[in-house]
Parts: structure tokens; sequence; C-alpha cells
């Protein structure tokens, strides 16, 4: 793809087929102090108000710079790469090089806490590692006064739910979650009965004196590559039926219906769901539900199967930081009685990592 010029008009060249840029689209990015605030990069102006199409009255090109007049008096110099980027419809986050992985998996994206740490340039790293693979954890986090707040926070901001700002997973009486006993717990995705369903789970880790109580991960994106090539019947119809999830307690009812494998426009993964404790097939045809429960039955055993399984020991300090989109987690089953095994945990959103790892490439011109 590229830029061109010609008869005071700007053109791109993709694949073989060039077509004009609207000299509008080019309009509304004049960068000038005029026209736009250096700092927050708003517009200082509404380009609603522009009724006619503004004229082009100069315009010049180099390796990486398109320099735009226009009759009005606005001034553009563009970044060509810049440009280019926007032909893409999709986050440039979303098009990161996602790499799958199984039990053979070794785990090397581990990164030491600091002072400082989330204005560091190790921070940009750890988070290009959360992208590739789904998860991080980060090691001698604080374990006093709640510090998972302050470490949520100061990436972007905790999305609070029923279960509060925060919550303690601990073995406790009368729990309303099997996460609040000491019972193994299989793979499996949190909150898939919300709208939106959270998109980054943070688990920080304050007391693990236990045998026992390893935590557990599976990259669904590895699952679902493999079912989609060995499986290609069950892969669709878990693509297509959309299931109701439910969580139930004396205070709340949520629903949401969903694919346990949902795509995206290009039918890329976007996310799945799964949880059996709390997902309803809706009724149908008895051939087809044959079809789903056997695909549901499928998915499962390769969900839990131990070519897809890791599991690691969190101590105390530790925090891992999973996508919760992506990945499905859970642990070990643990005798509460040998000590105590004590976790912190939250949510926040796409957003919060997105914004601060655009920050920090900016911060460190990278």
């Amino acid at each position: 793809m590229k830029i061109e010029l010609s008869n005071n008009k700007v053109f791109f060249e993709k694949q073989g087929s060039k077509k004009e840029i609207h000299p509008f689209w080019l309009r509304e990015r004049v960068n000038s102090e005029e026209f736009l605030d250096q700092k927050t990069q708003q517009r200082l102006f509404d380009p609603t108000m522009l009724k006619k199409t503004p004229e082009i009255s100069k315009i010049n090109i180099s390796d990486k710079f398109l320099e735009v007049s226009f009759k009005d008096g606005a001034h553009a110099k563009l970044v060509i790469e810049n440009i280019l980027k926007e032909f893409e419809k999709d986050n440039e986050l979303y098009h990161f090089n996602k790499i799958s992985w199984d039990s053979s998996f070794q785990n090397k994206n581990r990164f030491n806490f600091s002072k400082n740490f989330f204005e560091e340039k190790v921070m940009y790293e750890s988070l290009l590692d959360f992208y590739k693979y789904g998860f991080v954890i980060f090691e001698n986090v604080p374990i006093e006064n709640n510090f998972i707040v302050n470490f949520a926070n100061s990436i972007g901001s905790i999305r609070r739910t029923n279960f509060g700002e925060f919550f303690n997973v601990k073995s406790k009486p009368n729990p309303n979650d099997l996460a609040y006993t000491s019972l193994p717990l299989a793979p499996h995705t949190d909150n898939p009965y919300r709208k939106p369903v959270p998109c980054i789970q943070l688990l920080h880790c304050i007391q693990n004196e236990v045998e026992g109580g390893l935590s557990t991960l599976v990259d669904g994106l590895a699952v679902t590559e493999a079912l989609k090539k060995e499986h290609p019947d069950f892969y669709k119809i878990l693509t297509e039926i959309k299931v109701r999830f439910q969580f139930v307690d004396e205070n709340v009812v949520l629903e949401d219906w969903a694919e346990m494998i949902q795509l995206d426009e290009n039918n890329r993964l976007k996310q799945v769901r799964f949880s059996p404790r709390l997902d309803f097939v809706p009724l149908m045809e008895k051939e087809k539900l044959e079809l789903y429960y056997s695909a549901r039955n499928k998915i499962s055993d390769m969900y839990n199967s131990e070519k897809f399984r890791i599991e690691f020991k969190l101590r105390p300090g530790d925090l891992l930081m999973m996508d919760n989109h992506r990945l499905l987690h859970g642990r070990t089953e643990f005798n509460a009685n040998d000590g105590d095994r004590f976790l912190q945990g939250c949510y926040i959103d796409y957003d919060s990592t997105e914004g601060k790892l655009k920050h920090l490439k900016r911060k460190f011109n990278i």
C-alpha cells in the first residue's frame, strides 16, 4: 500500500487498485495549532460545520510526510505511516501476533515489580507479552493494604461487579460461588453471564501455604484452533448456537446469551465462554442438540486435557493478569486444614491495558 499524488489529488494504491482519498477526510485531520489542541489532540473546530467539500490548494509528499494546504487556510502535515494504518479497520492491538500455546509452554513471561514500575519500559514489555500469550505474572507485588486496587488503577480502572471492587478468594461458609471453597475448579472463564463480560482478571496471591491449590491456565485460542482443524462440525455449531449463561444468588440474577466460541466479522476468534455449571442451551430439534452436546463434550475434554493445560503455584506477591476473553483458568484441589490459601481478585477492561500500552509507546517513542 502506498500514497500517490496526481492533479492536486491524493490517492492510495492497494493490491493494484488506485482510489482517491476524500478531501474532507484529509481536512478533518488538519493538525496545525489553529485547528488542533496539541496536548489533547482534540479538534478546535467542528467538522460538521463545514458544509462544502474543502478544496486542496497545494499538496506535497516526501518519504515520511504528506503536506496538504486547503483554500480555506487550513494546513496538515500528516505522517504517511499513520495514514496507512487508518486503512485497517480493527484496532492495531488486535493485530498483535497472538501466540497460541499448550502444555509445552515454558512460562517465561514473568516480570519483577519495582517502584515506579507502571511508568517504566518494562511495563510496556509486560503488556506486549500479555497480548501475545493472554497472560503475564508480576512477581514481588506488595501484599499489604489490598494493593491489587492500586495495581489495577495504575493501569486503568477497576471494573466493579456485584462481588465488589475486589474480592477475596478463600474458603468460607455458605459461599455464593464455588471459587470460595477448597474444591477443584475445572477450566472456565469468569462471568460469562455479564453484558459485557469483564475482559481481564487480576489475581494477587497473598498467602498460599497449602499442598495442592495449583493455578491452571488453558489457551482458548489454541483449543479452538485445534477443534476447528480436527472437528469442523463441532467448531461450527459452537460458533452458531447462542446459549444462556446465568448467575443467581439471593441479591441478583444475571443472564446473557452468547456463543461458546464467538467470532468477529472476519471469522477470527473474539471470545470464548465456558462455564458448564452456568450454561443452558435453548430447546431445539433433537438432531441439532445431539450435535451441540457432542461438540460441548469434545471442547470440554480438550479444555480439561493435560495436552493444553499448564499448572503452577502462585507464591505470595505473585500477581497473575489474564485475558478472560481468551484464557480459561482453574485450580487443583487443596485441603484447607493444611494452612491458608488467600488470593485477591478484580477485573479491568481492555481499554485499561490498551491505553497504558499506547501511553508507554508514546513516552518511549517506540
